[in-house]
């Protein structure tokens, strides 16, 4: 940040945008936007990705990156609200919130946009300007049209006034080598337009001196080609009341270097009144708004401040440069009036900034002003600059008492009311003003002007105006305390007007501790509503503001138990463990006196921390048995409570035992059950029900059993059976059922559960002999214990239950129970008949296997036959029959061929060791596959087996039977090529098999099979198919039989099997099928691609005489290099279908002459463009060239151009000349002269040319023919070009012709084109080789070049006086004082290194400076000081001077930079001073500056030869309050009249005594009587006395005790007069204040009152109050 009253040039940015990770291509008007000092955006592009970086000026080191692909971006001045623009979309974003807020499609494109307020955005199009709101759904509105002045002009700025009703719309365009201002001034109201010239322009509010209200001034600046100029006028018609401002118009002044500067950007300074206007070359111009006047101008950027914002915290402006500079200027306020006042010379304007922004450094014109106009009588004047002087100096008790004196003149306000009117109308009084005012205001008895004043905050409150306010008004007083924070006089306030509940809020809001208990006491008397409402503020925070248990004794000691109760429940609502013993004190008063309330309480479950075993005794005592329970916990207590059960609620009596212990629970169920079993036994069986998982179900029925209640056991277990998994809960529920006669129950449980140990039950039940034997029978069905069962039925003869168990119960166990009754030898009948019973309901199968597994099948076999005759399908019935059939031999045959319903597997799995055969029928009817073929492989049925496979006709049965790893394949194939296929006249038969057979990779089978189906003359033998494929396996598997097949077959397909063929290597065999076909062009091509024999192709080509033949073997003698046989070839078969392979190959060998001889003939053909082109070329080899200009002159397709390149890049210049000139390229044909040595026609070429190329290529030729003059003309037309600069230098330079470099470059120097690269080089060649030119040209030109460059050439050149010049032209200032320093001979010049020196960045070249010149120039020391003394460190450099011994040189510099007060610089100079022995000035400079080590300059004084220098360390010891040793020194230099001077003034008794015993002692009476006068107040008077009359000098004492007596007499008389003043007050009677209607007791002791009341509880009443309450209030 950089202050404008520091005079240097240099400016440091606070923050640099390149550091942030900004591109510095990025950093443009057009891509970086600073609506205000609040945000910058920029948008980049990294990549692909386009991207908007937001950096927030309060954190910019965390910018804020977003993805955003817009054409612009704005944010908002205040907050982060993005604006984006994208063609003609507009949108805006919240970036907080993450949200579109509006969007809006414009009808023409904006230009140029701008936040003007928080919520407006300006648009600008090429006609119209608008202004879009942020507010709801509003769309842009119209402001007015663009004026015609500012068509084709770039737009750069938009403002508006503070009210947006005069707006302004600025652009620029260049005309006439120059920048003009172009400006659009529009009235709102007037709905008028005004263009002006002008550059920038802004809007302030300005109120001038006796105004009422502030008049919008219009400030604008413009550069015009007679000068510059700032205009400030007001705008619209000045307000009511106020005087117009006068128009200022003033030079704005542009330095000689700066011709082509204009204003960029102009903001206002509201704070100061100033303007700030910035340059596009950098420069400040700062002026007075008021005025106009200069206040300041430098330049403060090296390069262009494009955008700019007004900078809130200090009232400058920001800006950011294209460097990326973000720079802050501001006024600097302690300077700024005293800079205008000294170094402008105008005190004028030092007053006004001192009066308009409040300001120091104008004091003493004030002053000075003050008592002018005060000694004038000109009151009224000198009251408005007392009023309005800065920082309040001349706002005294001084200035007041003043004004006080002055009488008031009849008919007129006194002066002091005028003084202090105009202070109200400026602002507000000061402490001292506000009670002068009201004293005499409240005299008059206008309290309403109080007030009023107190309402518009015109007086500063203080504690003694609120003492002097409240006589007359205690709640106007109110308000002045609390104003003025004064708690204490704001609570008495408070309480002696009865608004208590503002007593907690303010206490705690200003941070007022007052007595709180004695307060509460105190509203207690008077409501104990409004008691209990004071405690509860009192205690409502985290940390209360006095002790609960106070508090609690207050409402006790007035038998306040309701309201006790209510503040107890709010204060300890929290539940906080150190307060247990209140929150057993609650419970205790309301146990006693309210025993609903604290059964309330406990039900609330509030409290955890209160003494659970008193309160326990106390709920008992008092009715509350469930409350008791709760809180017990010794078992004895719970047991003595618990049997009272009446008495409770049940279900909490049930919820209770979950509480309890596991043991303590079982001993209360123990307790209950032994008080009462018949009252409790529901009460117990419901907990055991409840918490049986905690308790233990063992230990329950353990409990019930010792009772022996197996009603309770019955229902306790009934409640849980249904969710418990325990076997041994259900075994004992079915016990308990069965022991009730619950016979139902026991049936459910059986049926049922799935938990009961079945074997356990099982025996249970038979042990128990039930009558009803259903639960056995559940039991041994659903767990498969039906054998048992019917054993036990049977043996027990109980047969009839074995009948209703499979009739009723489960119809599907017949195959078991049969089973079981053929194991106990039951009649065959009996069975038969049960089966017939429930027939249909059972599984056949296991019926079957069960009869099987006993060898009694056929028992079964009636009952199968029936089912049969009947119709049933099922399988099993018919696999039973059939192997009743097969082991009876009753027709199996038939039977497995006919009978549709069984099932193959099983019943040939069952015939395969009785009959094969049979197994094979059963098998082949179910279509079993594998079991079919295992068998026949086992029993050798091989016929059978192929005969099979043929009519089942399926590939993956083949393939599994002709695997290699079957040993059984060749019989198999045998029958079925020998049998099988012989007997089959089904082609889908035939087709499968050979199918079958190529799949299992079978070639010589497959012939096998082939040959009997083929060429047997069977039925096939014509088949194409089959032809194919025996050629095809011959093919694969016996090629001496293809040739055979080849010739005996014909109906087969010729082309493809000669293809396979071929690929299969068998070319001759193929051969003879194309020729036995007639393919001839597929037989050349076996010839050639595959036999590879050209002489047999070239005899059959012969033979067949085709086109297509001679076209194939003219392709393969080309790709064999025979090109002229393959040319003729190609010619015979006129064909020129490969003119480009045709071409490369004689292109390759050189055959132009048969390449002609094709050419012509393909050109014939067809006029294609490659033909004609290769054919010219073909014409240029062969030298050709009056047939090839006879061509190119002719109509032709040829590319020219591309011929003539070809040409030019072998060498045959002559024909690339008729080419070029052909087709007018007169860049090649340039080149092709320079080849052929014509120079001068190829400068002409490269003239109509016109081409850098040409004419590098062209001067490069002529620099190597020496043609320098030719070369010239070329290298004008290159050097314009800065790409092509640098390689022509080096050209001239590589052949050493830096002479005709240096002319050409100064020929170019003219040109209009002329460009920085060609001034830069000139000057680096000067450098090389003409040193003494460069400094001329660096003069003239060194704008234009570029000068790091340049630099390093100057720097490898030594030429140090130029490389300083360009050090200081590029403003690397460090680096020009560096080079002067290290090479003063040629680079110094002491006004270049002031100039310079001042400038530099880096301080630590001061430092080497000052030791250049110390070594060089040592007499020029102090004038380089003077010039580096604002920026110096003062300490480091004495520290410098006084390392090298060198101080007396530089004391002028000391001297003039003592008023800085440095230490170093005093010490230094103080030593200087004590060295020359000038005390005077040592002592005005100690006087003046008091920055240094005093004690040390005392202690080295004191030691000096001299008496001055000796009471100079006396003064100073003084100074430093070191009396004794400053009396001593003065003591032994007989300075007595500074020794008692010294006494005096430390106001030390002691040393005054010593010094006065000291004289008596040397004989100095005259300086004890000086001592008695110097040290009056400090010398007890009987120690004089003494001291007097032991000396014998009373007489010189009698003056010291006359004044002595006269004031004991004086002290005397005071106290007497008040004594009686005193004594007259008492009778005096004042009335006492009331509180609430009563009196306030401020005196009365304990005994004023009545005797306090007893208190129950053991209370006692507190005694009475011995101070007023205090209250507090929260404003």
């Amino acid at each position: 940040m950089t202050s404008l009253c520091h005079l240097s040039g240099d400016v440091i940015p606070f923050l640099q945008l390149q550091n942030l990770g900004i591109n510095p291509a990025n950093i443009g008007f057009s891509t970086l936007t600073m609506e205000s000092d609040k945000f910058i955006c920029v948008r980049e592009k990294v990549g692909e990705q386009a991207q908007v970086v937001i950096i927030d000026m309060s954190e910019p080191m965390v910018p804020i990156r977003r993805p955003i692909s817009a054409e612009s971006a704005i944010m908002n001045p205040a907050s982060k609200v993005i604006a984006l623009k994208a063609g003609k979309t507009l949108q805006i974003f919240n970036i907080e919130m993450k949200s579109k807020m509006k969007s809006h499609t414009m009808a023409e494109e904006v230009i140029f946009w701008k936040w003007v307020s928080v919520n407006t955005v300006a648009l600008v199009t090429e006609t119209t300007v608008y202004h879009w709101s942020m507010e709801g759904d509003s769309q842009p509105v119209k402001m007015f049209d663009r004026h015609a002045s500012l068509s084709g002009c770039q737009m750069i700025h938009y403002r508006t006034d503070e009210y947006q009703k005069w707006l302004l719309l600025i652009g620029i365009s260049a005309q006439q080598n120059r920048v003009v201002g172009a400006m659009q001034l529009y009235s709102v109201d007037r709905k008028v337009s005004q263009p002006i010239e002008g550059h920038a322009a802004a809007f302030a509010e300005f109120k001038s001196e006796g105004n009422t209200k502030p008049a919008t001034l219009f400030c604008f600046a413009v550069r015009s080609p007679t000068g510059g100029k700032l205009h400030i006028i007001e705008v619209g018609q000045p307000a009511a009341g106020n005087q117009p401002f006068v128009k200022k118009a003033v030079d704005v002044f542009f330095p000689p270097e700066a011709q082509t500067d204009f204003p960029v950007a102009m903001q206002i300074g509201a704070k100061h009144g100033v303007i700030y206007l910035i340059t596009k070359y950098g420069y400040l111009h700062l002026y007075d708004l008021e005025s106009g006047v200069c206040i300041y101008m430098n330049r403060i950027s090296a390069d262009t401040i494009f955008v700019t914002a007004p900078h809130e915290p200090t009232s400058g402006i920001i800006g950011v440069n294209k460097k990326g500079q973000v720079l802050s200027i501001c006024v600097e306020e302690d300077n700024i009036v005293n800079y205008a006042t000294t170094v402008l010379q105008n005190p004028d304007l030092g007053l006004r900034l001192a009066i308009r922004s409040n300001l120091a450094g104008a004091e003493e014109l004030f002053v000075r002003k003050f008592s002018t106009l005060f000694a004038q009588g000109s009151y009224a004047e000198a009251a408005k600059v007392a009023a309005s002087a800065p920082k309040g100096v001349l706002r005294t008790s001084d200035t007041v008492r003043k004004f006080q004196s002055i009488p008031a003149q009849p008919g007129q306000a006194s002066p002091l009311l005028q003084y202090f009117g105009i202070l109200l109308d400026q602002g507000q009084l000061n402490k001292l003003e506000s009670l002068e005012l009201c004293r005499p205001v409240l005299q008059q008895g206008r309290k309403q002007l109080l007030e009023k004043w107190l309402k518009e905050d015109k007086l500063e409150c203080s504690e003694e105006l609120g003492d002097l306010v409240k006589t007359a008004d205690p709640t106007l007083a109110l308000s002045v305390y609390l104003r003025a924070n004064v708690p204490s006089k704001v609570i008495q306030c408070f309480a002696e007007t009865g608004q208590f509940q503002k007593i907690v809020l303010y206490a705690k809001k200003v941070g007022y501790v007052p007595d709180w208990i004695f307060l509460l006491r105190s509203v207690m008397r008077i409501s104990p509503d409004q008691g209990l409402q004071f405690s509860q503020m009192l205690v409502r925070e985290e940390e209360p503001l006095a002790n609960i248990d106070q508090i609690v004794d207050v409402f006790m000691e007035n038998s306040l138990i309701q309201q006790c109760t209510s503040f107890l429940l709010d204060a300890l609502k929290n539940n906080r463990p150190a307060e247990g013993h209140l929150q057993t004190r609650l419970l205790e008063m309301n146990l006693i006196h309210a025993p609903q309330v604290a059964d309330a309480i406990l039900g609330n479950q509030m409290f955890t921390h209160y003494d659970r075993a008193h309160i326990a005794q106390l709920c008992e005592k008092a009715g509350l048995l469930q409350r008791a329970l709760e809180h017990y916990t010794d078992l004895y207590d719970i047991k003595r409570a618990v049997v009272h059960t009446h008495l409770l609620n049940p279900e909490w009596l049930i919820s209770f035992f979950g509480s309890l212990s596991v043991e303590d629970s079982l001993a209360c169920l123990h307790a209950l059950l032994s008080a009462s079993i018949r009252q409790n036994l529901q009460l117990c069986v419901q907990v055991a029900s409840k918490y049986h998982e905690q308790l233990g179900t063992q230990s329950l029925v353990e409990l019930f059993e010792s009772f022996k209640s197996y009603e309770g056991l019955f229902y306790f277990l009934g409640s849980i059976v249904n969710f418990s998994q325990d076997p041994d809960v259900h075994l004992k529920y079915i016990q308990a059922a069965c022991k009730t006669g619950q016979i139902k129950e026991v049936e459910r449980i059986c049926r049922e559960s799935n938990c009961y140990n079945p074997e356990r039950v099982k025996n249970f039940l038979k042990e128990a002999k039930l009558t009803d034997q259903l639960p056995l029978i559940i039991v041994c069905d659903r767990f498969d214990f039906v054998h048992d069962l019917v054993l036990y039925l049977y043996r027990n003869n109980l047969q009839k239950y074995i009948e209703i168990y499979v009739q009723k119960v489960n119809p599907s166990r017949i195959p078991a129970v049969v089973g079981g009754l053929l194991d106990v030898d039951c009649s065959e009948e009996v069975i038969k008949n049960l089966i017939m019973v429930v027939r249909g309901q059972f599984s056949t199968d296991e019926l079957v296997a069960e009869v099987e597994k006993r060898n009694r099948l056929k028992l079964l076999l009636p009952w199968l036959e029936s089912r049969s005759h009947e119709g049933c399908e099922e399988p099993a019935t018919h696999n039973a029959l059939a192997k009743i059939y097969i082991d009876s031999n009753n027709s199996p045959e038939r039977f497995l061929r006919e009978n549709a319903y069984y099932d193959s597997r099983v019943v040939g799995r069952y015939c395969e060791k009785r009959d094969p055969h049979l197994a094979c029928v059963a098998y082949e009817r179910g279509q079993c596959d594998l079991e079919l073929i295992k068998v026949c492989n086992e029993n050798s049925l091989f016929k059978s087996e192929a005969r099979y496979l043929v009519r089942r006709k399926d590939p993956e049965l083949w393939a599994h039977v002709l695997e290699e790893t079957n040993p059984s394949r060749r019989q198999l194939i045998d029958q079925v090529v020998q049998t099988a296929l012989s007997e089959t006249q089904d082609p889908e038969e035939v087709s499968v098999t050979v199918k079958a057979f190529m799949t299992a990779d079978l070639p010589n089978e497959l012939i096998e099979l082939l040959e009997k189906i083929v060429l047997d003359n069977s039925v096939f033998s014509e088949h194409r198919n089959l032809q194919n494929l025996l050629i095809l396996t011959a093919i694969k598997a016996d090629r001496t039989r293809v040739m055979e097949y080849i010739s005996r077959l014909d109906n087969y397909d010729a082309p493809d099997i000669a293809n396979i063929a071929v690929s299969s290597a068998l070319y001759e065999e193929a051969f003879a099928i194309f020729r036995k076909f007639d393919v001839n062009a597929s037989a050349i091509q076996v010839l050639i691609e595959h036999i590879g024999n050209l002489d047999r192709a070239y005899e059959f080509a012969e033979r067949c005489n085709e086109p297509a033949v001679w076209s194939q073997l003219a392709r393969a003698q080309l790709q064999k290099d025979l090109v002229k046989e393959s040319i003729d070839s190609y010619i015979r078969a006129d064909d020129p279908s490969s003119y480009l392979e045709v071409v490369q190959a004689a292109s390759k060998s050189n055959n132009w002459e048969d390449l002609v001889k094709f050419l012509q003939m393909a050109r014939k053909k067809g006029r294609e463009s490659y033909v004609e082109t290769e054919l010219i070329f073909a014409l240029a080899k062969t030298s050709r060239l009056s047939e090839l200009e006879d061509c190119i002159n002719g109509p032709n397709n040829a590319h020219i151009q591309q011929v003539g390149d070809r040409c030019y890049e072998e060498g045959m210049y002559e024909a690339a000349k008729l080419l070029y000139s052909s087709v007018s390229n007169f860049a090649r044909l340039a080149s092709t002269l320079v080849h052929l040595g014509e120079y001068q026609a190829a400068v002409d070429s490269s003239r109509k040319a016109n081409s850098t190329r040409t004419w590098k290529e062209v001067c490069f030729a002529c620099v190597d023919g020496q043609e320098f003059r030719l070369a010239q003309l070329c290298g004008l037309h290159i050097v314009i070009h800065a790409d092509e600069l640098e390689e022509l230098i080096h050209y001239y330079q590589d052949r050493g012709y830096f002479e005709e470099l240096i002319s050409l470059l100064e020929a170019a120097l003219g040109l209009e084109r002329a460009h920085m690269g060609m001034f830069t080089e000139l000057a680096i060649l000067y450098s090389k080789f003409k040193p003494q030119k460069m400094p001329e040209h660096l003069e003239l030109f060194w704008s234009r070049v570029n000068i790091p460059k340049v630099l390093r050439a100057a720097e490898q050149a030594h030429l140090w006086a130029e490389l300083v010049f360009l050090y200081d032209k590029y403003e690397e200032y460090d680096n020009a004082v560096l080079t002067m320093i290290n090479h003063p001979t040629d680079a110094w010049r002491e006004g270049q290194f002031k100039d310079v020196i001042a400038k530099v960045a880096n301080v630590e070249l001061y430092y080497k400076a000052l030791q250049f010149y110390l070594d060089y120039k040592p007499l020029l020391l102090n004038d380089l000081l003077l010039v580096l003394a604002p920026r110096l460190d003062h300490t480091r450099t004495v520290g410098f001077f006084s390392k090298a011994g060198q101080l007396p040189l530089v004391k002028p510099y000391l001297r003039s930079v003592q008023s800085h007060n440095n230490k170093s610089v005093n010490e230094a100079l103080n030593h200087l001073l004590t060295e020359e022995e000038d005390y005077q000035g040592l002592r005005a400079s100690i006087d003046a500056y008091d920055n240094f080590d005093n004690i040390a300059l005392a202690q080295r004084l004191e030691k000096h030869q001299l008496i001055e220098f000796r009471r100079i360390a006396a003064y100073l010891y003084k100074g430093n309050s070191r009396w004794a040793q400053s009396v001593e020194l003065c003591k032994k230099d007989h300075l007595y009249k500074d020794a008692m001077q010294h006494a005096a003034e430390s106001r030390d008794a002691e040393l005054a005594e010593k010094l006065l015993q000291w004289f008596l002692e040397e004989g100095k009476r005259e300086c004890f009587a000086a001592s008695l006068f110097t040290c009056y107040d400090l010398l007890p008077p009987d120690v004089v006395l003494e001291l007097a009359w032991r000396h014998n000098l009373v007489d010189l004492a009698m003056p010291y005790f006359i004044q002595v007596m006269r004031e004991y007499l004086s002290k005397v008389d005071r106290l007497d007069a008040s004594e009686s003043l005193r004594k007259r007050e008492e009778h005096v009677v004042e009335p006492a204040p009331l509180l609430f209607g009563q009196q306030l007791m401020l005196t009365a002791g304990p005994a004023a009152g009545p005797a306090p009341a007893g208190f129950p509880y053991g209370y006692t009443a507190a005694p009475a109050f011995a101070q007023p309450p205090v209250y507090g209030f929260s404003v």
